[in-house]
């Protein structure tokens, strides 16, 4: 099930929510999610995303992210993977590693760790350039 986002202008780039877990929420273990999700609980373990994940203000995730889209405006320990883009936002803390072929911190944003920075899966394939050979003769 989606839907969309109540009240909400900026919905990162989607207009289809497919779930979220609300302040309080408590979660530790593996989180797989379709579609753009948003976290503003206690996650502690890993999240499989194939959209975008939100983490909100509130959100307190400790562990691994595989993902696409990756937004953080709460606290983050651990490994994020990402196929797409990571944004850290004003008041985003990410502490840890990063792999993605994008990131972006916004002023206010902090990140203590290390960043890796991959091709994107068009650039990572190979290139192939035909050859003619001339006749000689």
């Amino acid at each position: 099930m989606a839907w969309k986002w109540p009240g909400r202008g900026d919905d990162h780039h989607a207009d289809e929510w497919t779930g979220f877990l609300e302040k309080g929420v408590r979660l530790e273990g593996t989180l797989e999610l379709a579609g753009t999700f948003r976290v503003d609980g206690q996650i502690k373990g890993n999240i499989l995303s194939e959209h975008s994940l939100i983490l909100g203000e509130a959100a307190r995730v400790e562990g691994q992210i595989e993902g696409n889209h990756v937004v953080i405006s709460g606290r983050f320990d651990g490994v994020i993977f990402a196929k797409g883009r990571v944004e850290i936002q004003a008041k985003g803390v990410v502490t840890g590693e990063i792999h993605t072929p994008c990131l972006v911190i916004e002023p206010g944003g902090i990140f203590d760790g290390r960043c890796h920075m991959l091709t994107s899966s068009e650039a990572a394939k190979p290139l192939t350039i035909p050859i003619r050979a001339a006749n000689q003769g």
